[in-house]
């Protein structure tokens, strides 16, 4: 799963990315994509490893990117914006810090989007109308995509994001390449300035429904590079509280839509990125694609009822292992044993 840091110059992007990922950013990529991974921490995993005493753990991680501070003037903002279509979660980083303005900041770049998949939009619908007038062997398809197209270009025109649409299957189908902006979801990192008087007062502008975590990224970093004995007698001398980088990535997962299943087992303890909602069979493809060509069943018990019987063993003495279809949708926790014909 890839997730884009955003942001206006200043917000603090590249200093979240340091947090998140330990890579410090590279000067010579100021203008470019610079990516590295973070491994998505799971509290269940200690667990898991005392039951199985497995002989390596290997877990699931994001591939966080760091992408170039866009100008509050919108300009060249929508190639910037390019490079991260891909992308399947929007980290938003908004200062709210002395001279500031994070509510304008974000309706700033909202508009940026907006503008970024109007430009999309636009190319395409017009292309299609110069396309449709000539007589052409595929010309009722094209047809048929105008025709889904035109109402959400509309949409667009009037300052809707996409994502705020009902669409019609034939209008997810069309845009799906488009990898719109505005149809990804959002995670937003308010970073506020040490003094807690100052970011009170700046968080007051902001929407409170906003799916958000709020922290001083600057100084949060520094600490988290400070030797820990040092850090633990400074902390403690100033008063100051770590902010919990696990817990944020493990929410910046769950704003990205997707959640952890496991495989374990003596060899291996292991963490998969599944989509919520997402099936059995997902599930194999994602381990293997042979195991999803080949499926059989997939044996499944929940973490929650193995810590608490306390072995696989007790699980299949109180039929408490299931046999799943491939339509079964996976819930987060599940431990999976595919079985296929491979």
């Amino acid at each position: 799963m890839k997730i884009g840091i955003v942001g206006y110059q200043g917000a603090g992007k590249s200093s979240l990315f340091q947090f998140l990922t330990g890579v410090a950013p590279d000067p010579a990529m100021a203008h470019l994509m610079q990516m590295a991974t973070a491994i998505v921490p799971d509290p269940r995993i200690p667990l898991l490893c005392e039951i199985y005493q497995p002989k390596k753990i290997t877990q699931a991680s994001l591939n966080i990117v760091d992408t170039p501070g866009l100008a509050r003037s919108h300009e060249g903002s929508a190639g910037k914006l390019a490079q991260i279509r891909e992308a399947g979660c929007l980290v938003v980083v908004v200062g709210a810090y002395a001279g500031a303005n994070p509510a304008n900041d974000l309706q700033s770049f909202e508009e940026d989007l907006l503008l970024a998949d109007l430009g999309i939009v636009t190319t395409r619908v017009e292309k299609l109308r110069e396309s449709v007038k000539k007589p052409r062997p595929n010309r009722e398809q094209e047809l048929a995509e105008l025709q889904s197209l035109e109402p959400l270009l509309a949409e667009l025109e009037s300052g809707k994001a996409m994502r705020d649409l009902a669409l019609s299957t034939e209008q997810s189908r069309a845009i799906k390449s488009f990898q719109l902006l505005t149809e990804k979801p959002r995670f937003y990192v308010i970073n506020v300035s040490d003094d807690q008087a100052v970011a009170d007062s700046q968080l007051e502008k902001l929407d409170p429904a906003l799916r958000k975590t709020v922290f001083p990224v600057a100084l949060q970093l520094e600490l988290q590079q400070m030797p820990e004995s040092e850090r633990s007698a400074f902390c403690a001398e100033m008063g100051l509280k770590l902010f919990d980088r696990e817990e944020l990535l493990r929410e910046i997962m769950d704003a990205s839509g997707q959640m952890l299943f496991f495989t374990a087992g003596e060899k291996e303890v292991r963490t998969w990125m599944i989509r919520k909602g997402g099936t059995a069979e997902e599930a194999a493809a994602g381990i293997h694609t042979d195991l999803a060509k080949g499926f059989v069943r997939a044996e499944t018990m929940n973490c929650v009822d193995l810590f608490r019987v306390g072995s696989e063993r007790e699980i299949k003495a109180q039929n408490m292992m299931r046999k799943e279809a491939r339509n079964y949708v996976i819930r987060d926790g599940d431990i999976l044993h595919i079985l296929a014909n491979v």
